[in-house]
């Protein structure tokens, strides 16, 4: 009787991993899938976890390891006022901005988004087939629609000629946002707006081949509002969704 309930226990816990494994698009490695079975009610620990994951083959997706760049001269046009403090306790107050791009048999896909550091949430997006700074005022534009923000608000992004140009300078001027820039080619000043990209195509786009710009722009929204903002949990955020995230800031306001 007694291996009967341990089984059953054994059961439950690999049924639980393997929805786990899958509702999180197999991104969650042990301790984030620890933090997941805990709040299910499981009572283990990272060990238990670690060695059950492995005996369940249940292999997260894993980001290559990279060596950046430090240093890089400042920008001219605007200072940088982060200086690497990603920390926000309130929505609207620092907002950051960046560039990627897609392979598709059609050719390349730009993709701009505009992320709350606070919440880590991507407010909007844009895409285009040119990587010009008409992108980046669209996803700027798509976010103050969004935010309506009263206060002023930091925007923060790289030394990119998107980001440079007279037009984009006057469409952050027009909506009253502060102006802060990277050291040039130091990613690390922009690292938590450049996750986003680096997660996108760890857990989605490395794994498609787009046919068509639109087939990729479709998949690709369906990993940000419905995976990323409202799903996949944030360590910073104590490993609940920037969507959440948002509500309980503003409950509690």
């Amino acid at each position: 009787m007694f291996n009967r309930f341990v089984d059953a226990d054994k059961v439950k816990l690999e049924a639980a991993m393997r929805q786990v494994h899958i509702d999180m698009d197999t991104t969650y490695g042990k301790r984030r899938m620890l933090i997941e079975l805990q709040s299910m009610g499981f009572d283990l620990g990272i060990h238990k976890v670690r060695t059950s994951m492995k005996r369940f083959k249940l292999v997260a997706k894993r980001p290559k390891q990279h060596r950046y760049q430090s240093g890089g001269k400042a920008s001219f046009i605007a200072p940088n006022y982060l200086n690497r403090q990603f920390n926000s306790e309130w929505i609207n107050t620092l907002w950051s901005g960046d560039i990627s791009y897609i392979r598709t048999q059609q050719g390349w896909l730009y993709l701009a988004v505009i992320m709350d550091l606070c919440s880590r949430k991507v407010i909007s997006w844009a895409f285009s087939d040119k990587p010009n700074s008409e992108l980046t005022m669209r996803a700027l534009r798509l976010t103050v629609n969004k935010r309506q923000p009263n206060d002023n608000v930091i925007f923060h992004r790289d030394q990119g000629v998107q980001y440079t140009s007279e037009a984009f300078q006057l469409s952050l001027k027009e909506h009253g946002l502060i102006s802060s820039m990277n050291r040039r080619g130091n990613c690390l000043d922009n690292a938590v707006t450049a996750r986003i990209f680096r997660s996108l195509k760890l857990e989605r786009v490395n794994y498609r081949l787009y046919q068509t710009r639109r087939e990729a722009m479709a998949d690709i929204i369906d990993y940000i509002e419905p995976f990323y903002n409202q799903k996949r949990g944030h360590y910073k955020l104590g490993n609940i969704s920037a969507g959440a995230y948002e509500m309980k800031l503003l409950k509690s306001a």
